[in-house]
C-alpha cells in the first residue's frame, strides 16, 4: 500500500524514492510487524484470559507441562494479524505470488484456529480428527499448487540444490510435490510446537534465510550469477518474509519462557504452510529441509518412534516423541533444550545460505 501511493510521489519529493527499494520495504515490513505484536500483545492476551482461551496439556506429556494448563492459546492469530497487515502494508500490491502466499497462510491459519477451538470449548477433546485435519490441508495446498502453476513467472521444473543448470521437468506432478512441501511443512513446525518458544526462533532463522532467498531470486543479475532459478516479482515474498520474522520476533517477547501466551496450532500450521509455499516460489524447496532441519528432525522423530514401535511390538527409540521431549526426559531444563535447538537452526540456516557459492 505504502509502494502504491508513496513512491509515485517521488516526483515531488525524491525522498519517497526509497520505497522503490525491496531492502528498505524489509526492513519496514520487519519492524512494523514487530511492533504491532509488541503493541496488542498484553491486550490479546488479557482478552484470551478473560474468555478463558488457554491450553489444555496433554496427561500422557512430561508432567512439567502440567502447569501450563490453561495459558492463553491461539496466540498465532495475533501473529498471522500482523503478517497480513504488514505484508499489505509494505508489499506491491500488483504481485500475484505475495497473494498466493497470503492464501495459503490464511486457509491454514483457519484449520488450526477451528481445531484449537474446538479443543477449548470440549476440554477432552483433541480437536480435528487426523484425516479430517489432513484433508482440509490437502485441499488448500492443491489450490495453491493450481495457483503457482498457472503462474507464469514459475516453471514446474524441480531444481536440486549443488547442481548448475540441472532441473527435473516434473510437469502437472509439480503440484503434487507442492502439496507434499506445503503440507509437510505444516505439519513438522506443528510437531515442533511443545515447549516454551521452541518455535518461534527457529521460525525467525527460518524466514530470514528465505528473506535473502527470495531476494536473490526476484534480482536478475544476482541470481545469473549464483546460479540459481531466477522468478520475476519473487522479490515482494522477501517482504513477506521480513513481516514474519518480525511477528515471530514480537511474538517471542510473550512465548519466551516461562510463556504468557501459545500459539497453538492456529500459529504453527500457517507458519509451517507459508514456509513451504515460500520455498515453492522461490524453487528453493530441497534446501527447506535444511533450512528448517530443526522441523524436519521433530517430524522425523514421530515417525520412526510410531513406526518402531509397531514393528517392535511396544519398544522405543526416544524416550518421547517429540524428540525435544526426549531430552526433557533424560534431565534437562526446558530453557536449554529450546536454547541449543535455536543454536543448530542458526548453524542450519546458515549452512543453507552458505550452498549459494556451491553450486
Amino acid at each position: 500500500m505504502f509502494y502504491q501511493f508513496l513512491y509515485p510521489l517521488h516526483t515531488l519529493f525524491s525522498g519517497f524514492n526509497v520505497f522503490r527499494y525491496i531492502t528498505f520495504r524489509c526492513v519496514g515490513a520487519t519492524v512494523t510487524a514487530f511492533l504491532i505484536v509488541l503493541m496488542l500483545g498484553p491486550r490479546f492476551i488479557k482478552f484470551l484470559q478473560e474468555y478463558r482461551i488457554g491450553q489444555v496439556i496433554r496427561e500422557d506429556g512430561p508432567e512439567s507441562h502440567l502447569s501450563k494448563q490453561g495459558v492463553p492459546t491461539m496466540g498465532g492469530g495475533l501473529i498471522v494479524f500482523a503478517m497480513i497487515i504488514t505484508t499489505l502494508l509494505w508489499v506491491n500490491l500488483a504481485n500475484v505470488h505475495v497473494w498466493i502466499i497470503l492464501f495459503i497462510t490464511l486457509w491454514f491459519t483457519g484449520i488450526g484456529g477451528y481445531d484449537d477451538f474446538q479443543k477449548i470449548k470440549r476440554r477432552n477433546s483433541k480437536g480435528l480428527s487426523p484425516k479430517g485435519k489432513m484433508f482440509l490441508q490437502i485441499i488448500g495446498a492443491l489450490l495453491t499448487g493450481f495457483f503457482i502453476y498457472r503462474d507464469p513467472a514459475v516453471n514446474e521444473a524441480l531444481v536440486l540444490p549443488f547442481f548448475k543448470n540441472f532441473y527435473f521437468d516434473m510437469g502437472w506432478g509439480y503440484i503434487a510435490f507442492i502439496v507434499l512441501v506445503i503440507v509437510g511443512a505444516s505439519n513438522a513446525v506443528n510437531l515442533t510446537d511443545g515447549l516454551d518458544g521452541l518455535v518461534t526462533g527457529p521460525t525467525v532463522v527460518t524466514s530470514a534465510v528465505y528473506l535473502v532467498f527470495s531476494y536473490l531470486a526476484g534480482h536478475v543479475l544476482l541470481a545469473k550469477y549464483l546460479h540459481i532459478t531466477y522468478v520475476a516479482g519473487a522479490g515482494e515474498v522477501a517482504v513477506f518474509c521480513g513481516a514474519m520474522v518480525g511477528a515471530s520476533l514480537g511474538f517471542l517477547w510473550f512465548n519466551a519462557y516461562p510463556a504468557q501466551i501459545f500459539m497453538g496450532d492456529t500459529g504453527s500450521l500457517s507458519i509451517g504452510a507459508a514456509l513451504g509455499g515460500v520455498a515453492v516460489i522461490t524453487k528453493q524447496e530441497i534446501l527447506l529441509v535444511l533450512v528448517g532441519g530443526i522441523f524436519v528432525m521433530e517430524a522425523l522423530s514421530v515417525i520412526l518412534q510410531v513406526g518402531y514401535f509397531k514393528v517392535s511390538g511396544g519398544k522405543r527409540i526416544f524416550l518421547m516423541a517429540p524428540f525435544h521431549h526426549h531430552f526433557e526426559k533424560m534431565g534437562w531444563e526446558e530453557p536449554k533444550v529450546v536454547v541449543r535447538f535455536w543454536i543448530v537452526s542458526i548453524i542450519l540456516g546458515l549452512s543453507a545460505l552458505a550452498t549459494l557459492k556451491l553450486r
